[in-house]
């Protein structure tokens, strides 16, 4: 506030009152307060996939045990539910005596086979990652292998199986050498695939910031090919799986391909079913491991809503 008077000016500063009562905001104010209880339907929302996925299991199942008992077909040709349960739950619980040649359960085969694939699928990916990326990077090196890739990926695998056999024998060798040639030819070309489809404004941003080459392969092209080889490994799963069932129906004494041949040999269709139920199983399981795979590494890729 200034004050005039007698041609003499004095200003003088505001302070603040020790009596200023303006009211402090409380931070416990009932507005202030959220409620942070779910609704039915951000439960619903939540978990909503997974009740569906149980709900329509579990009303398959039961109309397949009712088909079943119904006597429409044969228990040969489609066994009760129920029993396909039974002997999967027996092959799952028990396992072979010491010293058995051949063992009848479940455990002791689908060991032996997730053993091969793993080994398969980490063969596939040390041989087929480096190469596709090599390929999409170098057009000389995809001049001379695309014609081989796409030739060998065209071929059915169960062609090969006699030749293989005639190399390798009735060994773990050959099963593995399936696996591997089932699983590779999609790894590659995804990976090829994803180098040669980056795109080009990422790159030349890059550019644009002084990038080398090295810089741009291993911080544009690498990251946006991630998703790509994720893709191709889920292929090769599905692929190497498919592989490790014809290499044991057709050259082994050991594995899930081998207990379905035996199974189908000795009529015995309910332990035929649950191997061919766990071996869904087994395959959307590891799908699921490299789908979490592909949200960790390229969580900007994630798609919602589907």
């Amino acid at each position: 506030m200034s004050t005039i008077g007698d041609g003499e000016a004095t200003v003088a500063t505001p302070t603040a009152s020790a009596t200023d009562t303006t009211p402090a905001v409380e931070a416990t104010e009932p507005d202030r307060i959220q409620d942070t209880k779910w609704t039915a339907g951000e439960v619903w929302e939540r978990y909503s996939p997974r009740l569906v996925t149980v709900a329509n299991l579990t009303i398959f199942f039961i109309l397949w045990e009712l088909f079943s008992r119904s006597g429409a077909v044969s228990p040969l040709f489609l066994p009760k539910a129920s029993s396909m349960f039974a002997a999967l739950w027996d092959g799952l619980t028990t396992s072979a005596p010491p010293g058995a040649v051949i063992s009848g359960s479940i455990r002791d085969h689908l060991l032996y086979s997730l053993t091969n694939l793993g080994i398969g699928l980490l063969i596939a990916c040390v041989i087929g990652i480096p190469a596709g990326l090599l390929m999409g990077g170098n057009k000389y090196v995809e001049k001379i292998l695309s014609p081989y890739v796409w030739a060998l990926a065209s071929l059915p695998r169960i062609a090969l199986v006699p030749l293989f056999i005639l190399f390798l024998g009735f060994t773990v060798k050959m099963q593995i050498t399936i696996i591997v040639l089932s699983a590779v030819f999609p790894i590659i070309i995804n990976a090829w695939a994803g180098v040669k489809t980056t795109e080009k404004s990422l790159l030349a941003a890059a550019k644009v910031f002084g990038a080398n080459r090295r810089e741009l392969y291993f911080k544009v092209v690498m990251p946006y090919t991630l998703p790509f080889i994720i893709a191709g490994i889920q292929q090769g799963i599905g692929r190497g799986l498919i592989g490790v069932v014809i290499a044991e129906i057709f050259g082994g004494s050991n594995g899930m391909g081998y207990l379905v041949n035996r199974a189908a040999d000795t009529f015995n269709s309910s332990l035929m079913y649950a191997v061919l139920f766990l071996l869904v199983v087994v395959s959307l399981t590891l799908i699921q491991a490299t789908r979490w795979l592909e949200a960790y590494v390229a969580p900007w890729r994630r798609i919602e809503g589907l």
